[in-house]
Order: structure tokens, then sequence, then C-alpha cells
């Protein structure tokens, strides 16, 4: 078997949990990537990325936010809601998971009520 014809084994490239302190809004954000490399590039195959904050909401097992490709399809988690996303690249929904995730953590600072 050539190099070429070996089949792509995928492996857990990130498993990091980041505890907020309560002025940064308190819970954790919680990131797990999958993939494998090719070519010199990373392919992602699996991901789930999190906000947990049960004081915000205690649907979900807490998540206020996430992002993620379980169920053969992308996803957003809304307090307790679910919905498809249009998937362009992990990339794009790192970025948009990090903006969201602190434009809830600014409303938390500013006394926004969240719906539970």
């Amino acid at each position: 078997m050539n190099k070429k014809s070996m089949p792509k084994v995928e492996t857990q490239l990130e498993r990091e949990t980041f505890h907020l302190k309560a002025s940064n809004g308190g819970g954790l954000l919680s990131f797990e990537v999958w993939g494998y490399v090719k070519d010199g590039k990373t392919v992602v195959t699996r991901y789930n990325l999190a906000y947990i904050n049960r004081l915000i909401c205690q649907k979900d097992n807490g998540r206020v936010l996430g992002f993620d490709n379980a169920h053969d399809y992308h996803h957003r988690h809304y307090m307790g809601k679910v919905a498809p996303v249009e998937f362009v690249s992990y990339e794009q929904t790192l970025e948009r998971f990090q903006e969201e995730w602190q434009i809830i953590v600014k409303g938390l600072k500013k006394g926004k009520k969240w719906q539970k």
C-alpha cells in the first residue's frame, strides 16, 4: 500500500476547556475538534464548540451557545433550541462562535436579562 492509498485516520486535534471568571460572564468555553492532516493541511471532520453557563440556561446541559456537526448536519444551539446552519468552513464557524459568545458576555456585563 503506497502512501496515497493509506486510509485517513481521524484523531482528536484539540480538546480545551476554559473556565471564565465571573467578571467575564462566568461559565466555561469548550472546544473539541477531530480530523486528519492531508498534504500538510488540517482537514476538520468533526467539531463541538460550546459556551456553557447554567446560570443563564438550564436547558441543553447548560449550553447557552454551541456549534457542532453531530447527527450528520451542521447546527447551532442557542438557549435550548437547535437550528441548522450553512457551513462554509470550520474556521468561519469558529469565528462566528467567538463573536457570538462575546456578544452574550457583553450583554451580561450590561445587565441584560437572558430568557431561561
